[in-house]
């Protein structure tokens, strides 16, 4: 008896169905494997080297002129420099913020203190450079005791605190100083700033009043440290007098002005 059909033609078909597969897909070998993710990273091509940066790049920066007036100084000022060496160097230099540089760098090499004239002569060079932010510092220095105290440099800071407004009441705080050192005592030049400080605000009837008590008390201590006052001083006393309408007074003080061998004009 025949066996099924369909048991006779399973073999056949199976075979002609995968000659028809093997022989939809190409070869191996005609495969293109492009993409990088199907090879290995051992065989992949090394990323290139980075390249050295531009010779532009190398270059230094070029000094600005100050900087290299500062190093040509610095190079001036030898080991055991001594503050008369930093004040010649100051007083050298046309540009107060290049003279500051030198000071402030002076001021950090080891076994070297700024003494009271290299204060005043970097004050004097701030101020006339109108580099008025930094003779504050200088001068809250100064206050704080920098350095020693001296009468040319404490005239020079309550000149420069009379001179501005905000800094009245700091051109007191030194005088005050002064009256409490034994070898700083103030001079007939500080009682003249402070008196022509002091009648400078004299602007207002209701002001005067405030600040001819200052003046009184400013002439009695003059008198104590033992200050002969001039006509400079003896004419602001009585100017002050005279705008607060006290006649009485300014009268009484024209008539020292024999007493202290002075001529009115």
């Amino acid at each position: 008896m025949h066996a099924p059909i369909h048991r006779l033609l399973l073999p056949a078909t199976q075979k002609t169905i995968k000659n028809l597969i093997y022989s939809s897909l190409p070869a191996v070998s005609s495969l293109n494997f492009t993409h990088p993710s199907l090879y290995r990273r051992r065989f992949s091509t090394p990323p290139p080297s980075p390249q050295p940066p531009a010779s532009h790049f190398l270059r230094p920066r070029t000094r600005t002129p100050l900087e290299t007036q500062f190093e040509t100084w610095v190079q001036k000022l030898k080991p055991g420099f001594t503050p008369s060496d930093v004040e010649s160097a100051l007083r050298a230099q046309r540009d107060a913020d290049l003279a500051l540089d030198i000071f402030r760098w002076t001021a950090l090499q080891r076994g070297y203190k700024h003494t009271d004239a290299t204060y005043l002569t970097m004050i004097k060079l701030l101020i006339s450079a109108k580099r008025y932010r930094h003779a504050e510092t200088l001068v809250e220095e100064v206050i704080a005791g920098a350095c020693p105290i001296s009468v040319p440099l404490y005239n020079a800071v309550i000149r420069f605190c009379c001179g501005r407004k905000f800094l009245f009441n700091r051109a007191f705080d030194v005088y005050k100083k002064m009256l409490k050192s034994d070898d700083c005592k103030p001079t007939l030049e500080t009682f003249a700033m402070l008196f022509n400080s002091l009648l400078r605000r004299f602007n207002r009837q209701t002001v005067c009043y405030v600040y001819l008590h200052s003046v009184r008390s400013l002439a009695k201590q003059m008198k104590a440290v033992g200050i002969i006052p001039d006509t400079f001083v003896l004419n602001m006393i009585i100017k002050a007098y005279s705008k607060c309408l006290d006649v009485d007074g300014a009268i009484r003080v024209y008539r020292e002005m024999g007493l202290y061998g002075c001529e009115p004009n």
